[in-house]
C-alpha cells in the first residue's frame, strides 16, 4: 500500500487499545489542501481528517509497511478502510469511506486539551491564513507580519503544552494538526528559518497553491 489510511470513527478502539500509536497519527486540518483519491483530484478539506503518518522515502507510504517484505506489520490490527480494501471489488471500502470519520474530539478526552484545540483552531485557522496570504499583496508587511505571528504562536505552542501536560511531543501533530511552517505551502508561501531562530516567507511556485482554486 502507498498511502497511509484516514481513521474512521470505527477504528478508535484501535487507539484505546494501544494498537494504534497516537505518535503515528496526525491530523489533517479543516481548509488544508488534500489530495482526494475517490474523486482523482484536489480538494479543500472539511472538518478533521485523522491519518497515519507516512514514510519519508518511500515518500507517502504508510509506515506500518514492510516495503522489503511487501506486508503490513500491523495486519492483525489494521484500521477499516485497509480492511475494506479490495482490488476486485471497491463497493466495501466505498460504504467504510463514507462512514463517520475518527475526529480529534473523539480520541482526546482532557478538557484542558480540547480547549487548547480550540483556542489554536480559532487563531491559527486555516480560514485566517487564507485571508492573511491575499492581503500580502495589497497590505504587504502588515499581512507578513501577522502570518508569521500566526507561524511563531503555533511553533512555540506545541512544545509548551507537551512539557505542561505530559505529552508525548510526537503526538503534537495529532493534537494540532501539522505544524504551519509545513502547510502555509499550499498558500504558495514557504518559511525559511534564519539562524537565529526568525521565520522568513517567500514565494513557493513549486506548491498547488489554494488561493488560486
Amino acid at each position: 500500500m502507498r498511502s497511509s489510511p484516514t481513521l474512521q470513527l470505527q477504528d478508535i478502539d484501535l487507539i484505546r487499545h494501544g494498537l494504534l500509536r497516537k505518535k503515528d497519527l496526525y491530523t489533517i486540518r479543516t481548509g488544508e489542501l488534500v489530495w482526494d483519491n475517490i474523486s482523482n483530484r484536489t480538494r479543500i478539506n472539511e472538518g478533521d481528517l485523522i491519518k497515519v503518518r507516512e514514510k519519508v522515502s518511500p515518500p507517502g507510504c504508510c509506515i506500518h509497511y514492510d516495503e522489503e517484505g511487501k506486508r503490513c506489520m500491523i495486519y492483525d490490527h489494521r484500521p477499516s478502510q485497509c480492511v475494506a480494501l479490495a482490488c476486485w471489488d471497491d463497493s466495501e471500502f466505498q460504504r467504510v469511506f463514507n462512514g463517520p470519520r475518527l475526529e480529534r474530539k473523539d480520541i482526546i478526552s482532557d478538557n484542558i486539551l480540547l480547549g487548547l484545540v480550540r483556542g489554536h483552531e480559532n487563531r491559527c485557522g486555516n480560514g485566517e491564513l487564507e485571508k492573511l496570504a491575499r492581503q500580502v499583496e495589497t497590505e504587504g508587511e502588515k499581512a507578513v507580519e501577522g502570518i508569521i505571528g500566526l507561524l511563531r504562536f503555533d511553533h512555540q505552542l506545541r512544545p509548551f503544552v507537551s512539557e505542561r501536560l505530559k505529552i508525548d511531543p510526537e503526538e503534537m501533530n495529532l493534537v494540532f494538526g501539522r505544524p504551519l511552517t509545513e502547510t502555509i505551502t499550499m498558500f504558495g508561501l514557504k518559511v525559511i528559518r534564519d539562524p537565529d531562530g526568525s521565520f522568513l516567507l517567500t514565494v513557493d511556485q513549486g506548491q498547488t497553491n489554494v488561493l488560486a482554486k
